[in-house]
């Protein structure tokens, strides 16, 4: 996600004009990378682009701030109140939700104590829990930048696709991990191949995307990543590495961001 995005994400969620929304990104990660352990700020970090990268670098001495201590620090670095500091955390954290994936948030979430929760309200989901087909469509559309019938259309076109390129064994297994809305797709996908897995270049894979979604190549490679990137949120760890088993290593790379 580039910052752009990030920031509109911000803004959205907030109210804030474009200035403000990048201000309240740089007070909440400056201080969250002073609250995580190194290791893991290295780790969101890299999975950010700039400028959140850079206020998101790990710190030598970790702060083991507590929630009430973190709003106050952000509150001072944004120059804003303390409730107002509250209300742009929830926006950044939810931005952030959608920048990294459901993995490396619990991640973080799990070196915070639960008093932080509230600050986390609407971006916080459990990796490996189903998400629920609204909750997918939202993911979808705030990672690509488009409205939710878009997210479904590109939803809809990805898992067809995403089904034919692998065997039909590993269809019912996501069938089991997703929302019942998109099942359908992925049995289409199979049928297609008959259960067997159909090889295709990344390059082909965007190509038959693009023609199902009926959109130029370059936005169907967008649409896909953030797809992708959704179903990586919405399955256990272990079936995702089941699935990128499958999968040349430069779908996992270039789409589903491992």
């Amino acid at each position: 996600m580039d910052a752009e995005r990030f920031f509109s994400l911000v803004q959205r969620e907030s109210g804030l004009d474009r200035e403000a929304a990048e201000r309240a990104a740089r007070a909440l990660l400056n201080t969250l990378a002073r609250r995580l352990s190194p290791g893991e700020a290295r780790d969101l970090s890299q999975l950010l682009t700039e400028p959140m990268s850079t206020w998101l670098q790990p710190q030598d001495a970790r702060a083991l701030l507590d929630a009430d201590e973190f709003v106050r620090r952000v509150a001072t670095e944004g120059g804003v109140d303390e409730q107002t500091a509250r209300d742009l955390a929830r926006a950044v954290f939810f931005a952030l939700s959608r920048a990294v994936t459901a993995d490396e948030f619990h991640d973080m979430v799990s070196e915070l104590p639960k008093e932080f929760r509230p600050l986390m309200e609407g971006a916080y989901h459990a990796p490996g829990q189903i998400l629920t087909y609204d909750e997918w469509l939202s993911r979808v559309a705030d990672r690509a930048g488009t409205d939710v019938e878009t997210a479904k259309r590109a939803s809809n076109a990805v898992l067809e696709t995403l089904a034919e390129r692998i065997s039909g064994g590993e269809v019912d297994d996501l069938k089991m991990q997703v929302p019942a809305e998109l099942r359908d797709s992925l049995e289409l996908g199979r049928m297609r191949s008959h259960g067997m897995a159909r090889k295709m270049s990344l390059e082909e894979f965007v190509r038959l995307v693009a023609e199902r979604e009926g959109a130029p190549e370059n936005i169907a490679f967008g649409h896909a990543r953030a797809v992708l990137s959704t179903l990586r949120d919405s399955v256990t760890e272990q079936e995702f590495r089941d699935l990128a088993a499958e999968l040349p290593r430069e779908y996992v790379v270039e789409l589903a961001h491992a």
